[in-house]
């Protein structure tokens, strides 16, 4: 077991490089499944997720080469998937119940083999997410589920057919399963409010790539025309746009000034909008994107929705931040019921939030104050981090396992714009 260990109070200047996309990187290997072709991911973040999804992947028989970096890409490693000799579609639950992006590959593998096994997903626990969408979405473009000891069955023994559905309310993970699905049915699927975060459209832009035949990514939309089967390519993964936005947070509440290599405005505008709004000054380099903080932080309000509106994910980093505004804000959280188990470890620090069904109101302190906290979830560890670079003494942070599932070498990037920060034995 390890620990951050934090001492506030250093404004934070320089520039830091943002790895490729977590929420990306997982559909993408995930695609590997979908053909006997390589499929080279470049840009790959070293995270625990990754692990973790590498480890799924391998136990079918997906073959791995991995190098340290790439020609084009922005850094990270370029890893190889070789789907060409799966040995089980069969996802155990030991394996699948430590993430819960896992249910994703259950698509690829019915599109292609005409059955899988997964058994129901595991994760952060943030509130109740049901799969519901993913099944019903796969049902309607040909595939027969049953649920069993855990375990969701899906089997096409005759191939997807392709078909119509539309999503009663947009989810990103069902996006992914029934596009990559959709991509070898053997008809046209129409899937409609669909999600359209960027994720999508990078996956999307992957399995063109392939060869897939899909349109309408980033909108409402999808119409996909099934192919008889898909080739391999080589794909950078985007950069991630949550860590962009976490250190983003980092310089306004230090009071500094990050460059935030790599990053792409156009993919985080409601969230450096908001940033905006809170008295930051954001502006769009060659390199990347300049965040200079304010020397008071504006009071906002936050309401949390589906892209392009606010992201969920972000949602905990902003509310450290606005613990020292100027004012009272206030975070409205639609997505998630529980996504508010950072708060009573921010008060420990001193923060003065309040807390009404899916409403937190956030009176602004003078100061934040140094405490040993617990992270709760991937988003609430950094929240917790935000807030002990601007409190007044030394803060420890525990349960880092939540922290290395999205954040690659967080405590080196911040090393390097001048925060005192060490991991150190629990």
């Amino acid at each position: 077991m390890e620990k951050l260990v934090i001492t506030g109070g250093q404004k934070l200047n320089g520039s830091l490089q943002i790895s490729g996309a977590k929420n990306a990187a997982l559909p993408l290997m995930c695609a590997s499944l979908l053909t006997a072709e390589p499929l080279t991911l470049c840009n790959l973040p070293r995270l625990a997720d990754i692990s973790t999804l590498s480890d799924l992947l391998n136990h079918m028989g997906v073959g791995f080469a991995v190098a340290g970096g790439a020609s084009g890409a922005r850094m990270g490693r370029r890893k190889t998937l070789d789907g060409s000799d799966i040995v089980t579609t069969t996802a155990p639950y030991d394996m699948v119940r430590k993430m819960r992006a896992s249910i994703i590959v259950l698509g690829p593998l019915v599109a292609r083999f005409g059955h899988a096994r997964v058994s129901l997903p595991g994760g952060c626990a943030i509130g109740n997410r049901p799969i519901d969408l993913h099944l019903k979405a796969l049902e309607a473009i040909g595939a027969t589920i049953d649920l069993n000891e855990g375990y969701v069955e899906a089997t096409a023994k005759d191939g997807l057919t392709g078909g119509h559905y539309v999503f009663p309310f947009a989810s990103v993970g069902a996006t992914e399963n029934a596009m990559m699905a959709a991509t070898l049915a053997k008809g046209t699927s129409i899937l409609e409010n669909v999600a359209r975060e960027p994720e999508i459209i990078d996956l999307a832009k992957c399995l063109n790539a392939m060869g897939a035949k899909i349109s309408g990514a980033g909108t409402s939309t999808l119409t996909i025309q099934g192919v008889d089967h898909l080739k391999g390519t080589t794909h950078d993964v985007m950069p991630d746009r949550v860590e962009a936005i976490s250190y983003a947070v980092a310089a306004m509440i230090t009071g500094g000034e990050i460059l935030l290599e790599g990053a792409k405005v156009e993919d985080m505008a409601s969230a450096l909008k908001a940033l905006t709004e809170a008295g930051g000054e954001i502006s769009t380099e060659e390199a990347g994107v300049r965040v200079i903080g304010p020397d008071v932080i504006k009071p906002i309000n936050l309401v949390t929705m589906p892209y392009p509106g606010f992201p969920t994910d972000m949602q905990a980093q902003l509310m450290a931040m606005l613990t020292l505004a100027d004012g009272t804000s206030i975070i409205e959280e639609t997505i998630f019921e529980n996504r508010y188990m950072h708060v009573p470890e921010l008060i420990r620090m001193g923060a003065d939030i309040t807390i009404k069904g899916n409403s937190a109101t956030i009176k602004g302190v003078s100061t934040l104050k140094a405490a040993p906290v617990m992270a709760t979830d991937l988003r609430a560890s950094m929240s917790l981090a935000i807030a002990a670079l601007a409190a007044e003494g030394t803060s420890e942070i525990n349960r880092l396992y939540h922290l290395d599932r999205g954040y690659e070498r967080m405590e080196e990037k911040l090393q390097a714009v001048g925060a005192q920060i060490e991991r150190v034995p629990a």
